[in-house]
Formats: structure tokens, sequence, C-alpha cells
């Protein structure tokens, strides 16, 4: 944890600012098609809960800190890419991605779910999904916090020097 938090006091005000926007960019991703963040667009048959303004609020931290860990210092944004150089998702990508999603399944109206109305029905939706959704939060915000933790402790590790061919 003592890493995470050294990454976090290097950090410039270029990554500072790509953190608050993609807070705000995930705060209105997960907010409006769930009508946490009322608009005339999305609507909600049923009412939220309590728990998923907070939920949808530090969903949207995380993601944002986990984004501007993907920001060179001094540079463009862009990805890291894995060892094989062609970018694709390391474990902290698809754990970032998976709490993403479990975050919105959270939030998100357990009848206003297509997939979930499909698999369950409506019936099935508030009797069936409804009741797992705070535990979808959960698991989706530890996700997040998990990536995040990672990321930022991987900035300050040292690192392992490569091989030199024919040693």
């Amino acid at each position: 944890m003592a890493d995470a938090m050294a990454a976090l006091r290097a950090w410039s005000p270029r990554r500072w600012r790509a953190a608050a926007l993609g807070a705000l960019g995930a705060f209105l991703l997960l907010g409006l098609p769930t009508d946490l963040v009322p608009n005339p667009v999305f609507g909600r048959q049923i009412p939220a809960p309590s728990w998923t303004l907070p939920v949808l609020a530090v969903s949207a931290v995380l993601s944002g800190l986990l984004l501007a860990t993907y920001v060179r210092e001094g540079g463009p944004a862009a990805a890291v890419p894995d060892g094989d150089g062609e970018g694709t998702l390391d474990g902290d990508q698809r754990r970032a991605t998976l709490g993403g999603v479990l975050s919105f399944l959270a939030i998100g109206c357990p009848t206003c779910n297509k997939l979930v109305l499909l698999a369950l029905g409506s019936s099935g939706a508030i009797a069936w999904f409804e009741p797992v959704q705070p535990v979808l939060a959960a698991a989706g915000v530890v996700l997040l916090a998990w990536a995040l933790r990672r990321r930022l402790e991987g900035e300050v590790a040292c690192r392992v020097p490569a091989a030199r061919a024919g040693a």
C-alpha cells in the first residue's frame, strides 16, 4: 500500500487532470444510462436504492485514477503493451474492465437490463437479480481497486534488467 501511495504522490498535474477527466467521464458513462444522473433519454422503472450513488461515485473515482496510470509522464496517453508488444489486455486491464461492467450491472435498474429480462423475465429480475446487485457492486469496486493498486505498485517497483543476448 505504501508503494501505491508513493506512486500517487509522484504524479504530475498532467496525470491528475487525466484522473479528474476520467472520473467525470466514468461518472457520466455509468450514471446516464442507469438514470442515476437524471436525463431525458434514459429512465428507471424501479427507483434506485440508496447505495447506488456511492457505488457510482467510488467506481468513477477508481476508474479515473486507473485511467491516469496509463498516461505517460511527459508524453501522450497510451496503453502500455504487454510482453508481446501487441497491446492485448493484461490481467490488470481485464480486472478493471470486469470491475466496470460489474459496477454498471450493479447500479442499473434490474428490469431495464434487456439481458437480465431475457434470461430471467421481469419477476426473475426482481426476485433473483435485484438482491444480487449489492454483491456485484462490491465485486466491481474490489476489482477496480485491485487493478489500481497493482498498477500503482508497478510504477515504483524495481525493474529487472533484460537478459543480455548470449548471457
